[in-house]
């Protein structure tokens, strides 16, 4: 989310005409299940020819009385401004437009790629188009030790299971899986993929060193810690330096050179969404 909100705006109408176009175009198209509202949305228009964006909005009713409180009159309006985006795009304007009727998994695999792509777009101006992404929100706000993974692909699951059950079309469910997979895979690679940063942890007996080898191969700044042993209490030296993962590689591997017995400690943190960081490897550096 940037600090222009004319561009957060442009950004949101984007993202949701190519989610809706991957949902529209390729999924319902191909009669791929789509996880969410908009996947009842889409067995409503394929059973009772129920416009998808009209149904979706009528549905996200009730979720929106649901969780308004819990997340925010911000987040509300933003959500609202989409939902109401993605209904028009998905009654109106994509009708009109050519849809994919080719080879069933090439479309499974082109929607899910364009359907991850605009919803990225949505997520990270913190909006959504409603329906679980509000629910799972909701949960996670109200019980936040909850795995939230664990919450959308229940969810998500839930729904294909009931498309499959009702076209009694057991390819559906594998093809939904996949579409639901890839569309996720690339919705985390481009808010968390292209943002994120390394961190080294780097204990060794000679900090110094450490440093000036890191400023050599790497040219980046470090900082040294002052650590000890928790078993015999001996002194070392603990090295951070915050990197791309390329100069990850040259540290490491700077370091294995320096310094065999070093013990080094690899996160990846995702700076921009404020994610923290996550541990990739532990353990002493082979020679």
């Amino acid at each position: 989310m940037t600090k222009n909100k004319g561009l957060n705006i442009l950004l949101e109408i984007v993202g949701c005409f190519i989610s809706a176009a991957g949902v529209y175009s390729f999924a319902v198209a191909a009669e791929v299940p789509v996880t969410g509202i908009a996947g009842i949305s889409a067995i409503l228009y394929r059973l009772f020819d129920v416009p998808m964006g009209l149904s979706n909005v009528l549905i996200n009713i009730p979720i929106i009385l649901f969780s308004y409180k819990l997340l925010g009159r911000s987040f509300f309006v933003r959500s609202l401004r989409c939902m109401i985006l993605f209904a028009v795009f998905t009654d109106y304007l994509l009708p009109v437009l050519p849809v994919y009727t080719g080879n069933r998994m090439l479309a499974t695999l082109c929607g899910g790629v364009v359907v991850g792509i605009g919803d990225a777009l949505i997520y990270m101006q913190n909006s959504s188009t409603g329906g679980l992404d509000f629910i799972t929100m909701a949960i996670k706000a109200k019980r936040p030790h909850l795995p939230f993974g664990n919450i959308t692909f229940g969810a998500a699951l839930a729904v294909i299971l009931f498309n499959g059950a009702v076209f009694r079309d057991v390819d559906s469910i594998i093809y939904g899986l996949l579409f639901n997979f890839i569309s996720a895979a690339v919705i985390n690679k481009m808010m968390f993929g292209f943002s994120s940063s390394m961190l080294a942890l780097i204990i060794t007996d000679d900090g110094k060193a450490a440093c000036d080898e890191i400023d050599r191969v790497a040219e980046r700044g470090s900082t040294i810690l002052q650590g000890r042993g928790g078993y015999e209490g001996s002194p070392k030296d603990v090295v951070l330096c915050a990197c791309s993962n390329k100069q990850l590689y040259e540290i490491e591997h700077a370091m294995q050179t320096l310094d065999p017995g070093c013990f080094i400690i690899m996160l990846q943190s995702n700076e921009v969404h404020g994610e923290g960081f996550r541990q990739l490897k532990l353990g002493k550096s082979e020679s």
